[in-house]
């Protein structure tokens, strides 16, 4: 386990201080699909959104791992799962590649925005027809002199209908393969762009979802986010970070769910004995603890890893895999342990697998991890 030293524990500590505004009232708004502006207000006070950025634009300029430590322990002690959702999507989204690819006046522009909570960020990848297949993207951008024109369309969109920057990723250049597709900033009341409705769906429902459409999408090119053609680089960049810092957000959230079922263990009475001095439930709550700090070790060595500048293409599909197998796992366990009042909305543990389903899915769904190391192996 890694030392974790006094600044980085008061910075996760001090942080902690909001997690019980960030949760108020989260069954309620998860059963009316409720995004609350209330509580992204607080989480613009909060700072949590700078974790990572420089100072010079207003950021904290945390490292990785700091970065991870701290959204742990958002994961642990906020239980609005499609909030935390929606805070990572919006520091990946738009301000880690512009950090990193961006102008000196995107970066100026935006990501005092970002670090703020005056803007929240989306990124659109995923197409109806392509699916996880990035490449067979059918969104077209074409030069005309100073600007490009974009047409087509994007779903899956997490933060669309509330978000103010998009990165958007389209194909420049239609025979290119991974050099053919470049990374736009686009703002939402951009002429020719359009964000559909809310999409209704399984889990994290605070975390609104759309389409997106590009009827002639004007935009200028001082808005490609890195190089023409870049984009598959800049999307390799993000996703590495989107999987560090959602999936540890689940690793709190599995931190959070195993402390209250051996609280419950103990207390729950069957045949005049807690319910923890039966092995079929004492194993169970063993594997959520043993699957809990796989994931979190995994998590850890490959982000040290990363921040080495190691090749972790095949630990990164192996983190994604087990943490979000092992979410999933450990909210269903918790559900048979709690037993009728698991599988009651009150208690909110029905609400956490449904938001565990979706890890399964997004940042590559787990059928493509096993691909990609399959492939890192030789296999195909």
């Amino acid at each position: 386990m890694i030392d974790w030293n006094e600044d980085q524990i008061e910075l996760r500590e001090g942080l902690s201080a909001w997690h019980e505004a960030f949760s108020a009232d989260h069954v309620e708004n998860d059963e009316g699909s409720v995004f609350s502006w209330q509580k992204w207000k607080l989480v613009a006070e909060s700072g949590i959104l700078s974790l990572p950025f420089d100072e010079r634009w207003g950021g904290l300029g945390q490292d990785l791992l700091t970065t991870m430590y701290v959204l742990e322990g958002l994961g642990e002690g906020c239980r609005d799962g499609g909030l935390n959702f929606s805070i990572t999507t919006t520091i990946c989204s738009v301000g880690v590649p512009v950090e990193r690819f961006g102008s000196p006046a995107l970066k100026d522009k935006y990501l005092p925005q970002i670090i703020a909570g005056d803007a929240i960020g989306a990124h659109a990848i995923t197409e109806p027809a392509g699916g996880s297949a990035a490449l067979q993207m059918r969104t077209k951008a074409d030069r005309d002199g100073d600007t490009f024109i974009l047409n087509g369309s994007k779903t899956f969109v997490s933060n669309g209908p509330i978000a103010d920057l998009f990165m958007v990723y389209a194909k420049t250049h239609p025979d290119g393969g991974p050099l053919g597709v470049t990374a736009f900033l686009i703002e939402k009341d951009t002429p020719g762009f359009e964000v559909g409705n809310p999409i209704k769906k399984m889990g994290l429902r605070t975390s609104p979802l759309s389409e997106l459409y590009f009827d002639d999408c004007r935009i200028p090119a001082s808005q490609v986010c890195g190089r023409v053609g870049g984009g598959f680089l800049v999307l390799d960049h993000v996703m590495k970070r989107e999987i560090l810092y959602s999936f540890i957000v689940n690793v709190g959230e599995m931190q959070h769910r195993l402390g209250k079922v051996v609280e419950y263990a103990k207390e729950r009475l069957q045949f005049g004995k807690p319910i923890a001095s039966y092995q079929a439930v004492a194993n169970k709550i063993v594997d959520m603890k043993i699957k809990l700090e796989t994931s979190r070790k995994w998590l850890y060595d490959t982000a040290e890893k990363l921040a080495r500048g190691d090749n972790v293409t095949t630990d990164m599909a192996i983190a994604k895999l087990l943490t979000s197998q092992a979410n999933l796992d450990t909210s269903l366990a918790a559900v048979q342990i709690f037993g009728g009042n698991g599988y009651m909305a009150e208690y909110g543990l029905e609400k956490e697998v449904r938001n565990a389903v979706a890890g399964t899915i997004y940042s590559g769904t787990n059928e493509i991890q096993y691909n990609r190391i399959a492939s890192m192996l030789g296999l195909s």
